[in-house]
């Protein structure tokens, strides 16, 4: 009975990764009562893009992959992103003045990041730096580089010293007075209904819940106090998609097609989390 059962549902597959900034939204389904709901893939954002094209279920990817991935779905009302300033998504340079910079090193698991950075540049800079991929080596990166992209954990633990640091949606902020979204859950159209089976929202909310335990976890993981590390997801990581995080997705997506870093930009569709 249980075998059949599986056969005819069979387990949603998920990809996320395990940066900190998104513990809260997958740390039920590794630790919490929705252990046993998915079967869950740990990869780099980027990675799990294309584990979406291919393979899982759903995925928690980088925001400009649903303009370029076709027949698939947002999880509504749970996201990674910021309000204010990210901390976790940086342009770091060895020069004082981002006008002067004239190449950057782009993080290569960064693609929501790298498309945010062109936008910043090219709408409200009117610059357009050259750039080019590079694996998330900051000495490596600003060897031959005025500047590097540089996400997630990395992006919280490197030395300053020398260097200028912009946060990336700080500067969102800045030029258009509205939160940014770094990622969210998406999930492919045919696996819609199963996706629905899972209560991604409730998931959310049980890691939120847990957040002195995800800290504890990550304390030996990752370089920074127990006050830092609680600091980042109570007040610099936004899980909620509200009003404020809606719009700046949208102006997102018209900006990121504006300076054809996407095709056109599609309507973002929902499914009720």
């Amino acid at each position: 009975m249980t075998a059949s059962r599986h056969q005819t549902h069979p387990i949603l597959t998920v990809a996320a990764s395990t940066y900190l900034n998104s513990a809260p939204l997958i740390w039920s389904f590794l630790h919490g009562p929705k252990r046993d709901h998915v079967k869950l893939n740990d990869a780099v954002p980027a990675q799990c893009a294309q584990l979406l094209r291919e393979t899982v279920d759903v995925a928690l990817i980088p925001v400009i992959e649903y303009q370029r991935i076709p027949n698939i779905s947002l999880i509504d009302n749970v996201c990674v992103g910021s309000k204010t300033e990210v901390r976790s998504v940086l342009l770091v340079s060895k020069l004082a003045d981002i006008e002067q910079i004239q190449n950057i090193a782009l993080d290569e698991s960064s693609r929501t990041s790298a498309a945010l950075l062109k936008i910043i540049f090219r709408e409200f800079l009117k610059r357009d730096p050259s750039s080019s991929t590079s694996s998330p080596d900051l000495h490596d990166m600003l060897r031959s580089n005025d500047a590097a992209l540089i996400i997630g954990d990395p992006a919280m633990t490197f030395s300053r010293e020398g260097l200028y640091v912009w946060d990336m949606a700080a500067l969102w902020r800045k030029y258009t007075g509205l939160g940014f979204v770094f990622a969210m859950w998406a999930a492919r159209n045919d696996a819609t209904s199963r996706a629905k089976q899972v209560d991604f929202a409730a998931a959310r909310d049980e890691g939120v819940a847990q957040i002195d335990e995800i800290v504890e976890y990550y304390l030996t993981r990752i370089p920074l106090s127990r006050e830092e590390l609680r600091s980042y997801l109570t007040d610099n990581i936004a899980f909620r998609l509200d009003d404020q995080m809606r719009d700046g997705l949208e102006l997102y997506f018209k900006l990121a097609a504006k300076h054809g870093l996407i095709d056109k930009a599609k309507e973002p569709v929902f499914i009720d989390a």
